[in-house]
């Protein structure tokens, strides 16, 4: 999926389910390109190289949600989460725990041991191989995040500005042997997260309104330079 179009998925699906026009949701994409997701209030001067990103042919899109800018490339695998917040504590940091046991417990499926870690991390040892951020809105809540599975690292490093250390991330790379296809770590995915909400998965696709309000939302908020370089 295009950048700009992932993050307008992710906004049309938190807006149908806050509507109730959609049960609750769990989307996985991969990009289709390397890309910097830039926080709602995020500063480009100071967390992305601008020059290299241009070089190394990583795009830029401002999500919803706030945090800092994160990497992402065809080697990580994207979900999100959107469910009507009365099925949710009130606390942001409960909601992180409850939602980010679905990445640990598809981890363990896989045959690696991972960690939740306050506020929105999951560790393997020490090093972080997800990580994610959350959007509020008055009926509905959405969770995004990340599955590291393959990183080009040094693409990440050369893009983005700020120290961020190396030794403190990791990937099923280099977790496992033997990398299993993305087919089946989404088969994880969606059986971690299943056991982790106590909820049936039922698999679909957009709906017809969720496609409409996506596109839209790439021609009129993200897939423009005055939204994307705001800050």
């Amino acid at each position: 999926v295009a950048p700009t179009m992932a993050s307008a998925i992710d906004e049309a699906i938190l807006e149908s389910r806050e509507q109730g026009s959609v049960p609750d949701t769990f989307h996985l994409y991969r990009r289709n390109a390397p890309a910097i997701s830039l926080g709602r209030f995020d500063k480009i001067g100071t967390s992305v190289d601008r020059e290299a990103a241009a070089r190394l042919g990583v795009s830029l899109v401002r999500r919803m949600s706030g945090g800092t800018a994160i990497y992402t490339d065809p080697g990580h695998l994207v979900y999100s989460v959107a469910v009507a917040r009365e099925s949710m504590p009130d606390s942001p940091p409960d909601v992180f725990r409850i939602i980010c046991r679905g990445v640990v417990l598809a981890l363990q499926e896989l045959g690696i041991e991972a960690v939740f870690r306050p506020v929105n991390d999951v560790l393997v040892g020490d090093r972080k191989i997800s990580g994610s951020a959350q959007v509020r809105r008055r009926e509905a809540l959405l969770q995004h995040g990340t599955l590291m599975v393959r990183t080009d690292y040094e693409r990440m490093f050369a893009a983005l500005r700020g120290k961020r250390p190396r030794n403190g991330l990791t990937s099923l790379a280099e977790e496992m042997e033997d990398v299993p296809s993305m087919e089946i770590i989404k088969k994880a995915m969606e059986r971690g997260f299943s056991q982790a909400l106590d909820a049936d998965m039922v698999r679909d696709g957009l709906s017809a309104a969720e496609v409409e309000r996506a596109e839209r939302l790439v021609r009129t908020i993200y897939g423009r330079d005055e939204h994307t370089f705001i800050y």
